[in-house]
């Protein structure tokens, strides 16, 4: 008898003696944010079409990004004073820390203080967990999507993690205000998304569309205004 398949995994490692002590990554859902976990489903008015008003809590693309792959969380506090020339940049953590959790990079590295980075400093985080996934997967590290109310951007990176063996450190600039500032340790740094390199699509083309297609699209966007919750019953998979 064959053995059952077993679902491709990612995993994530770190130093034994880190284990337990810092926060651990985990599924990018359970770390949705604060403000659209407080958004009601519904305005309490119809909109322009005679449907009930919604809120973007009602926007499954939206909740289905948030759910999508992986958060690394910040390893243990950090404050961050910011000058009103926003580049010479101090940091400061516990001076227990095991590692130094942010780092700077040279300006340079990235052009400055060229456009647009005449007020941007470069900066790190320090990643302690190593990510591995099966043969012929990358993953894709980006801000936490529609995290809009965190005061970093990070580069975003693609990494073949099935050959690279070591860690992925996690380059950011600060776009928050001035200010002295204290992240708090769990708070969401990258979400991971792994993808396997064969399903990406590598062709495209742009054309007009025909007769049967704006009329294909004209009938959806009519379902789209005109009934409730259209996407979730009739094009949404569900994950």
């Amino acid at each position: 008898m064959n053995e059952a398949a077993t679902e491709p995994e990612i995993e994530f490692l770190c130093d034994p003696a880190l284990l337990g002590t810092i926060p651990a990554p985990d599924r990018a859902i359970r770390f949705a944010p604060d403000w659209f976990k407080r958004l009601p489903r519904e305005l309490g008015v119809p909109d322009a079409h005679g449907l009930p008003g919604l809120t973007a809590k009602a926007c499954l693309p939206m909740t289905d990004a948030f759910a999508l792959g992986y958060i690394i969380p910040l390893p243990f506090e950090v404050r961050i004073m910011v000058p009103e020339d926003r580049v010479h940049i101090q940091l400061g953590w516990a001076p227990d820390a095991p590692f130094a959790p942010v780092e700077q990079h040279l300006p340079s590295q990235i052009g400055a203080p060229e456009p647009p980075f005449e007020q941007i400093m470069p900066l790190k985080f320090i990643n302690p967990w190593r990510i591995r996934v099966p043969q012929g997967y990358s993953v894709l590290f980006s801000t936490p999507f529609s995290r809009v109310d965190l005061p970093f951007t990070c580069f975003t990176g693609f990494v073949d993690c099935d050959r690279f063996d070591t860690t992925v450190n996690l380059p950011f600039a600060w776009t928050g205000p001035a200010g002295d500032f204290h992240l708090p340790a769990g708070l969401p740094i990258a979400q991971l998304l792994p993808v396997r390199r064969d399903t990406l699509l590598k062709e495209s083309t742009a054309r007009a569309s025909s007769d049967a297609e704006l009329a294909e699209q004209a009938a959806a966007a009519d379902r789209k205004y005109h009934e409730e919750s259209t996407y979730a019953r009739a094009w949404r998979v569900k994950k």
